[in-house]
């Protein structure tokens, strides 16, 4: 059984000689910003907007939804104005039947967004 010195002198000899690098504190920011990429690639990937890319012309559908929708009163992901035209910033619709940006469909469980109907300052939080 090796005695600590020992120890210690074996690992400082390593370190010095590049075979051991020192233990990192945590991930790094360049790390951090990777991961938030990735995650933006693959949503992007799979249709599926950003809360607050969720503006335009939406349509609302049964099946086969970019994304899935639950209205509520409290903690919203989205405050949403529905608008006439230009609904050009995040929080604006206008409701289409033809030639979306975006469907939606309305559920109760497992929404990708919660959204609550406002008439100012719409947007995403």
């Amino acid at each position: 059984m090796p005695r600590p010195i020992e120890l210690a002198l074996a690992v400082a000899a390593l370190s010095f000689f590049g075979q051991i690098q020192p233990c990192p504190t945590g991930p790094s920011k360049a790390d951090l910003f990777a991961v938030e990429l990735s995650a933006c690639n693959e949503a992007v990937a799979a249709g599926k907007p950003g809360k607050c890319g969720l503006f335009g012309k939406i349509q609302v559908v049964e099946h086969f939804p970019d994304v899935k929708i639950e209205v509520v009163e409290h903690f919203p992901d989205i405050k949403v104005k529905l608008m006439e035209h230009f609904a050009d910033g995040p929080g604006e619709w206008t409701m289409v039947e033809r030639f979306p940006d975006f469907k939606v469909q309305f559920v109760s469980h497992f929404p990708d967004y919660k959204i609550k109907y406002v008439e100012h300052f719409p947007g995403c939080d």
